[in-house]
């Protein structure tokens, strides 16, 4: 067969070439590599909101979302699909960088998008989801955003999450933080909180370990710190390491690998109770954004107003001296941090009380 020719879009003055436009990326709904990219152009400003200035990481499905689709691994670099953490090679001139430490001190030039046409370029490339850092460019170490990440466990979904929201929104206000809810485009929630970038990733993490210890202590038939999936059992797991040094999370407005290619969508808290995942997708978003805009726009690198963590970190100061609490376990893949207990799964843990 005849491949067909590319095309050309002009995306804000700038011409994008878009190879194999028919190439099908959502076989259930018959979306193209060129409905993809129209896509993100539909949602632009919102899109691009969520990730201007900030290091991204590209996840790229380039042979798109089929059955038996997987993602390759450290272990396994077979897969279908991957995550680009270093700019590909050949990017026009136009596409930006940030230079970036991983915790093992190894660096990396990151995408740092500044317009419109480098989210239509990563997506011919078969991006599919973006992944920015909570930090922007000109100040890699101190994010800006704190990300609290409402993950169900199995025997919970999103209405679970959907139901600890307000008591999420409350304990915010209480330490005079406002969030800015969103899907994940899968099961979970998010909540982004701007805050000013005067404090360091250990900081951040700290203050969300402290809100979800709280958030636990009021709600402890519904919400878990439990590192260990062994121990969360059928709750809402507050995955406070998505605020360690380069865990990231789906931006607003990417789309995500399902066959349904549904994708993450801004809400208002009223909206929470009542919305589910499967609402917002490719080709129902366009027509949300053009109604109500992008519900984010206050989480843009930049904007104002910004929040400060004093409060929350005065919090965890009182967990640790008045209850005793401390650090939580890191990811596998970093290397053992200070103050941070013993990493070993509690049923394998020979020292660990019976």
């Amino acid at each position: 067969m005849a491949q067909t020719p590319a095309v050309e879009l002009d995306v804000r003055g700038r011409t994008v070439r878009v190879s194999s436009p028919d190439r099908v990326v959502f076989p259930e709904r018959g979306l193209t590599k060129l409905d993809v990219v129209q896509y993100f152009l539909a949602v632009g400003d919102g899109v691009l909101g969520a990730l201007l200035h900030r290091p991204t990481t590209l996840e790229r499905w380039p042979k798109g979302v089929f059955e038996g689709a997987r993602m390759a691994t450290r272990q396994d670099s077979s897969g279908d699909a991957f995550y680009q953490k270093r700019v590909p090679q050949g990017a026009p001139e136009y596409v930006e960088t940030s230079r970036i430490a991983f915790p093992s001190g190894r660096t990396a030039d990151e995408v740092a998008p500044t317009e419109l046409a480098v989210v239509a370029w990563a997506a011919n490339l078969g991006t599919l989801t973006f992944h920015p850092w909570p930090v922007v460019r000109d100040d890699v170490e101190n994010p800006d955003q704190v990300r609290i990440d409402l993950d169900p466990q199995p025997g919970t979904d999103f209405d679970d999450a959907a139901r600890v929201a307000p008591h999420v929104r409350e304990l915010l206000a209480e330490h005079g933080l406002e969030g800015f809810p969103k899907t994940s485009g899968g099961r979970g929630l998010h909540v982004f909180v701007p805050i000013e970038p005067a404090w360091s990733f250990t900081d951040a993490r700290r203050a969300t370990i402290a809100f979800g210890r709280e958030l636990e202590r009021r709600l402890p038939d519904d919400v878990t710190m439990k590192w260990w999936k062994e121990e969360r059992g059928a709750k809402i797991f507050v995955d406070y390491n998505q605020m360690a040094r380069d865990r990231t999370i789906a931006s607003a407005y990417s789309i995500r690998s399902n066959p349904r290619a549904t994708v993450s969508a801004p809400l208002t808290w009223d909206e929470v109770p009542d919305v589910h995942p499967d609402d917002f997708d490719v080709l129902t978003m366009p027509g949300r954004f053009a109604d109500v805009g992008d519900l984010h726009a206050r989480l843009v690198a930049h904007a104002a107003p910004r929040y400060r963590l004093d409060s929350l970190l005065e919090l965890a100061d009182r967990q640790e001296r008045d209850e005793g609490h401390g650090d939580l376990p890191y990811p596998p893949e970093y290397p053992k941090m200070p103050g941070e207990p013993k990493r070993v799964q509690p049923s394998k843990d020979r020292d660990r009380p019976r």
